[in-house]
């Protein structure tokens, strides 16, 4: 089938990171308070965590966001949310039997920036207080160049971030009038020095393709203008018009935006300017210089996948603190309440904030690694994988009509039980994911900032 029937058959249709397995949407309200604090007691302190924290606030809203973030002018609604926030990682640690082991730590948003130096550095205290941070352990922070202070750079390297991922999303001032969020070249630089300055030497950019009024030429020439940072990695996302649920995606224009053929061509033009430029693709979405442990664990067949994205954090187990915060336990995944006020009034009741979450059963395992191997590999062999887990690759392949036209399409070859994506429809292996998703009917709703 030709690639151009191909796009218009899957490229439409809106489905899953398949950053976790189940996926958001099949999280129950059964799953609560009582349970997840069971789940952090069963904890063993001999295994490493991640721990996760959100920062839902920004200063003004860029229209193409996907993320839960609240805005703000005043710093109040700030400091009152982290306060539930020190009080959420007291609460977390009192259900722990023992100590843990952190071995990664990132901070998203929002824009975790926005909360001034000093309190920075006073939670990341509270943080080794309060959980036992590995020697090394990598501290992470999302970053908004264009309201970076000197001040807070300092305050990151005293917390001992070393490594910050900045969002750039595109350097086309045509697209960034009509997503509202201007940001030169000039301010991303100044903010990649003064990193780099104070210590902080792992770069990442984040960059966005499928906004209004995007082009492929324009993609890479936002390309050509980043690499001249020479960022360690870049991670390349999708964007996802969902007005339904982002009230404020209305103020674009949807007649501005690409159809699903411009969107991958955009993707592939993006992709193809990073190789060039000298950067090693890993998965579907991310690019790593050829020294940077993401390439160097893409190449050993040991690259991972996270809410973060691609990764070679190697826990089992995160933990998520914030509003929205999303956890995964060697039982299950938990999420706090999504609204920074209702989930302050639960953590200052002195109740963990969880409202919804899932229990894994033995075969949700089986098949996010399946799929986690997709998404990472591009091929899996169902019948090594499902040896390790005690199942058959027939409790996959057989009746599986998904699979079968992914196949008949040309999509993945299948031979006994190894499965691999034809090399130039990698873009498609969502659709290849969602062959094993047994959830897909609610899975294939959720809503995230990268399509």
């Amino acid at each position: 089938m030709l690639k151009t029937t191909l796009v218009e058959k899957y490229g439409e249709t809106r489905l899953p990171r398949y950053t976790s397995y189940p996926t958001a949407p099949a999280f129950s309200s059964a799953i609560g308070a009582g349970t997840h604090g069971g789940w952090l007691a069963e904890l063993d302190s001999c295994d490493p965590v991640s721990l996760y924290l959100h920062i839902p606030f920004c200063r003004s809203m860029c229209w193409y966001c996907g993320c839960h973030t609240t805005i703000t002018k005043q710093d109040g609604p700030i400091l009152d949310y982290l306060d539930a926030l020190h009080q959420e990682i007291d609460l977390v640690a009192s259900k722990l039997k023992q100590p843990l082991s952190v071995q990664n730590v990132h901070f998203g948003g929002g824009t975790p920036t926005i909360m001034r130096p000093d309190e920075f550095v006073d939670l990341m205290k509270h943080l080794r207080n309060a959980f036992g941070l590995r020697s090394g352990a990598e501290i992470a922070v999302e970053i908004d160049p264009r309201t970076l202070a000197s001040k807070m750079v300092g305050a990151l390297a005293e917390g001992g971030v070393c490594r910050a991922s900045l969002g750039v999303q595109s350097f086309d001032p045509v697209v960034q009038a009509v997503i509202n969020r201007s940001q030169t070249f000039e301010q991303t630089e100044a903010a990649v020095q003064q990193l780099r300055q104070a210590g902080i030497g792992s770069i990442n950019f984040d960059l966005i393709y499928g906004l209004p009024h995007q082009t492929a030429a324009s993609c890479i020439d936002t390309v050509q203008t980043a690499v001249r940072l020479r960022p360690d990695r870049f991670a390349v996302f999708g964007y996802a018009h969902i007005p339904a649920f982002k009230k404020h995606q209305r103020l674009i224009d949807e007649a501005t935006l690409p159809n699903a053929e411009e969107r991958n061509a955009q993707a592939e033009a993006t992709a193809e300017a990073l190789v060039e430029a000298g950067y090693v693709r890993v998965g579907l979405d991310h690019f790593a210089l050829p020294g940077d442990e993401l390439s160097l664990a893409s190449a050993r067949g040991d690259l991972r996948r996270n809410f973060q994205g691609y990764t070679t954090d190697t826990c089992e187990t995160l933990i998520g603190l914030g509003a929205s915060a999303i956890g995964k336990l060697p039982a299950g995944y938990v999420q706090n309440e999504v609204a920074p006020g209702a989930y302050a009034q639960r953590i200052t009741s002195g109740s963990l904030a969880t409202v919804k979450g899932y229990h894994l059963t033995g075969q949700d395992r089986f098949r996010a690694a399946i799929i986690e191997r997709l998404m990472c590999d591009f091929a899996v062999d169902l019948n090594r994988l499902g040896a390790s887990f005690g199942y058959e690759a027939e409790l996959i392949l057989n009746g599986n009509d998904r699979l079968r036209a992914l196949e008949s399409d040309g999509v993945v070859t299948i031979r006994g039980g190894l499965i691999t994506v034809r090399k130039d429809l990698r873009f498609m292996i969502r659709a290849v994911a969602t062959a094993f998703d047994a959830y897909i009917g609610a899975s294939a709703r959720t809503h995230s900032k990268a399509a």
